[in-house]
């Protein structure tokens, strides 16, 4: 028998989701401040029955369905969810607005209808007609595509729950509310009614289930932090607007790695997979030296790939110098500088500092750190750097070049697209042999500088 829902009001948290039943300033679960939404909840509704207890059963007597998975066949997005998409298997898919996750979710919508499979594409953003737009300037037909435009949680549940479908498309999650709560779509209890209930559904009823979410400015999925540990799998599509480049990272996979990126440019008629990246970031590269640009070889997830590094100083106009950095933490620039001024003696106070990525890249990777500094110097006594030399190596605070992982792949890259010569950390030379270019193994960044020239 069920009782009128009675509503109370609640206080969750916005990092953890955690219920709290009065205002506070510090969430008792996660440890932050000043976290803290009221929401309004309903109450439990039945009395009765009990709950049945969940059945115990020893692991080795567990069996399992070894039935394969779903393949879409656009290999950097099968790569990133690690092989296939699994019956019950949840993905929560996040991106700046803009990034071009809608755009990414059609196409793999269309590219699972072309594998036999029937997909329902929920949208609370656009309308039908306008999806229609994207999906003619994208060549997707939709034959086995059934959209629908709806963010009651209610009706999606009612729609969802005829398992008539085996990949399910939410965009986004934070469009879908419930009636049961009398905040707006987006909040904390909403995000995470609707998630919960979804997920429910998708592991009883066997389809795939895909939550599109957009990320706030700290780049992080909208909503509670419980989102992500609720879902199976956590990727994030990255990349500047103002570039073609776009990558798809996994944070989290339960079924598969997450040292795997899948890269796409972005064109007229939508994403184009990227076979051979270092091909695309080095475009640009001339084969003619010139000061201030360096190769770095960097590893993203388990891919090897080759990026220009680009320096420019100049003589500081104004009582502060500036340091700009694209596509490299402001911090990490200054601390580098540091290291430079203090190991090395160049006057790094004086001069303005400007870096960059070639292709708008956003990299994190410490041994990002030796090429970087030989480009600055290059570019502070406008001296050439060898347009066929490939840097790499972890600056240490006293100046010591530190080892890098993988650095047999990262070697094998540089000699498949036409370099001749590593500068590398000397443990790293150590341990590498017989190789087909040639190798310098530099124990600090003053040596390092003096083999470059």
């Amino acid at each position: 028998m069920t009782v009128p829902r009675k509503v109370k009001t609640a206080y969750y948290c916005s990092q953890c989701g955690a219920q709290h039943s009065k205002w506070q300033g510090q969430c008792r679960e996660c440890g932050q401040w000043n976290c803290l939404i009221e929401e309004r909840v309903p109450t439990s509704t039945t009395r009765g029955g009990a709950t049945p207890m969940a059945v115990a059963q020893r692991l080795s007597e567990v069996t399992i369905d070894r039935q394969s998975g779903f393949v879409s066949g656009i290999v950097e997005f099968d790569r990133v969810l690690g092989g296939q998409l699994l019956a019950g298997m949840t993905v929560l898919l996040g991106g700046e607005p803009g990034i071009g996750k809608s755009t990414l979710v059609l196409q793999a919508a269309e590219a699972y209808s072309q594998q036999g499979l029937r997909v329902l594409y929920i949208t609370g953003e656009e309308s039908l007609p306008q999806i229609k737009r994207r999906a003619d300037r994208l060549q997707v037909k939709g034959d086995n595509i059934t959209v629908v435009n709806c963010s009651s949680l209610e009706q999606i549940i009612e729609r969802v729950g005829t398992n008539e479908h085996q990949v399910v498309i939410i965009d986004s999650v934070q469009t879908v509310a419930s009636e049961m709560f009398d905040s707006p779509p987006g909040t904390v209890a909403q995000v995470r009614e609707a998630a919960n209930k979804l997920i429910a559904m998708s592991k009883a009823g066997g389809w795939a289930l895909f939550l599109v979410g957009h990320v706030t400015k700290e780049g992080m999925v909208a909503g509670p932090k419980v989102l992500e540990h609720m879902v199976d799998t956590v990727v994030y599509f990255e990349g500047d607007s103002s570039h073609l480049y776009r990558m798809l990272r996994a944070t989290k996979n339960r079924f598969g790695s997450i040292a795997e990126i899948g890269l796409f440019e972005m064109a007229e008629r939508g994403l184009i997979e990227v076979a051979n990246p270092s091909s695309l970031f080095l475009t640009g590269h001339s084969d003619e030296p010139r000061s201030g640009s360096v190769v770095a070889g960097i590893v993203e997830g388990n891919r090897p790939i080759l990026v220009e590094l680009q320096a420019l100083v100049t003589a500081a106009g104004y009582s502060n110098p500036q340091r700009v950095a694209g596509g490299i933490d402001n911090k990490r620039l200054s601390l580098l500088l540091a290291i430079l001024e203090k190991r090395c003696d160049y006057p790094m106070a004086t001069n303005d500092v400007f870096v960059s990525v070639a292709g708008g890249l956003k990299l994190s990777e410490p041994g990002i750190d030796l090429p970087l500094l030989v480009a600055i110097v290059s570019s502070l006594l406008n001296r050439n750097v060898d347009s066929k030399t490939i840097c790499v190596g972890e600056v240490g605070l006293s100046g010591e070049v530190r080892p890098v992982t993988m650095v047999d792949r990262r070697i094998n890259e540089a000699a498949r697209m036409g370099f001749t010569r590593m500068i590398l950390p000397q443990a790293n030379l150590e341990k590498s042999a017989d190789k087909p270019i040639e190798m310098v193994g530099v124990t600090n960044l003053q040596a390092a500088l003096e083999v470059v020239g």
